[in-house]
């Protein structure tokens, strides 16, 4: 989701259609520039109005609330996600049962999917839910470091749209980025460490994942591979798109970085999918403090209880209801 926007910044794609939608995400822009507004209300008195230190912690507090409202939506995209890769080893079966019949080996995959109630489409739906809310935060943090005013908070307070422009951090303002290259100064030194870091977090995430979250099956076949291309792949997308982003927009990114590694290191952690690494790490805990175990630990969110610590295999009890008896029936008793 946020990896596509390094790629289309150089690109000149995501101008044409920032501007296309910024009518329709007119709330989301006054949502986000309301939050910042807020926000550096809140740390001037201690840092001061136009400290460097003041925006840096109003960006980072606002990407914090952004990703805290999206936690739901992750969730929905880890469950969706793990049934896909827990029924691959039956799709690959079936590939190779079908694979002369691509109109069989459809109708029997939809028929696997309905069965193991798995949704292609549901794991991409909860990210183009949030891809409109990470569009107007990139946009509205990009256009305040650049003198242009997203959202009405913004719009009627030029001054504090300066007031970003010039602000400073390690002697580099935040509107700065690292191209055009000016030479070896503070501007150079602050942006390479950001996107050295804001890479960094990113390959580590990922790499997380694949090892520690993904059971030996899912590690084989053409998706394994493609996957394996974006674990290098979307870093190097990233270090080349960072060259454009001011240095606001590169602490936003690396202060997404680390919520997305933290989230899912604790998703990983008291939710692993079985048969991977993770998940005999978990059961091994479990049976050292004398816990049940098998099954798999049902991702959920913070708000329905504590994870990992119930049964590993939660099964509704639904009330049973009465047959219907005939009337011959119901006269023997």
């Amino acid at each position: 989701m946020e990896t596509l926007i390094p790629l289309l910044v150089p690109m000149g794609i995501f101008d044409s259609i920032g501007g296309f939608f910024t009518t329709l995400m007119t709330p989301l822009h006054w949502a986000v520039s309301g939050l910042l507004v807020l926000f550096h209300w809140l740390y001037s008195p201690l840092l001061g109005t136009d400290s460097g230190a003041t925006w840096v912690l109003a960006i980072v507090s606002l990407t914090i609330v952004v990703r805290a409202c999206t936690i739901p939506l992750f969730v929905k995209q880890i469950q969706s996600s793990r049934n896909m890769q827990m029924i691959q080893p039956k799709v690959r079966e079936l590939q190779k049962k079908y694979g002369h019949d691509r109109e069989r080996l459809g109708q029997e995959t939809m028929k696997l999917y309905r069965e193991e109630n798995a949704n292609p489409m549901a794991s991409c739906l909860p990210m183009l839910l949030m891809m409109p809310v990470f569009f107007a935060l990139f946009q509205v943090l990009s256009g305040a470091a650049r003198g242009q005013a997203h959202g009405a908070w913004l719009e009627d307070r030029p001054d504090l749209v300066e007031s970003l422009r010039a602000a400073t951090i390690f002697g580099a303002r935040i509107s700065d980025q690292l191209w055009p290259f000016s030479g070896i100064n503070n501007v150079f030194i602050v942006t390479v460490v950001l996107i050295l870091a804001m890479t960094g977090t990113m390959f580590y995430t990922q790499l997380q994942l694949m090892r520690k979250n993904m059971p030996p099956e899912a590690l084989t076949g053409p998706m394994a591979q493609q996957q394996k291309m974006m674990l290098y792949i979307f870093p190097i997308i990233f270090a080349v798109g960072g060259v454009n982003f001011p240095v606001g927009v590169l602490i936003y990114w690396l202060t997404s970085n680390l919520w997305t590694a933290g989230q899912q290191y604790y998703i990983i952690k008291r939710n692993p999918a079985p048969g991977t690494e993770a998940y005999k790490e978990w059961e091994a805990k479990r049976k050292a403090k004398g816990l049940p175990v098998g099954g798999a630990p049902a991702v959920v969110a913070a708000t329905d209880g504590d994870p990992g610590t119930g049964p590993t295999d939660v099964t509704k009890i639904q009330r049973q209801q009465p047959r219907k008896q005939t009337r011959s029936q119901r006269n023997k008793k």
